[in-house]
């Protein structure tokens, strides 16, 4: 599991039936990135030794209700003042797509208080532990507008 959470691939993942997802992320880097302690490790393997990680996994298992729960929004606006910070190594922006959604209008359409897009450079998926202080500055400054 921590193989994925430190994953710099951006590909989509790809894994053979016959290894599994288990195995296929079971092998810890060779060296642990610097926000991701051998404590931090630890904790993680205790609490998914005690309940797995089904539930992680279960929202992608119920995709189809989740759209189901959903259809009563289709259509609406976030009318927020909103600001977007994704990591340029996260798995999701690399999606084809994506990008040209986020910086080509579409995004703004669906979000039309966006006021800003923040594409944090060397972050991935997990960019509040991969570079707190400058999550925290970006959420900072944006409330000090309100």
């Amino acid at each position: 599991m921590i193989g994925f959470l430190t994953s710099r691939d951006t590909r989509p993942p790809c894994i053979p039936k016959e290894i599994g997802f288990h195995q296929a992320f079971a092998q810890l880097p060779a060296t642990l990135p610097s926000w991701l302690t051998q404590e931090d490790v630890n904790y993680y393997v205790e609490k998914l030794n005690k309940t797995g990680f089904t539930g992680g996994l279960n929202y992608y298992r119920n995709m189809d209700k989740n759209w189901e729960l959903t259809a009563p929004f289709s259509g609406c606006k976030i009318q927020v003042p909103t600001k977007f910070v994704v990591g340029e190594l996260d798995l999701t922006y690399h999606i084809p797509g994506i990008k040209e959604y986020i910086h080509n209008g579409g995004f703004k359409k669906e979000v039309p208080s966006l006021e800003e897009v923040v594409v944090m450079e060397g972050a991935a998926h997990f960019i509040n532990q991969e570079k707190p202080d400058e999550i925290n500055a970006h959420i900072y400054d944006f409330i000090q507008k309100f």
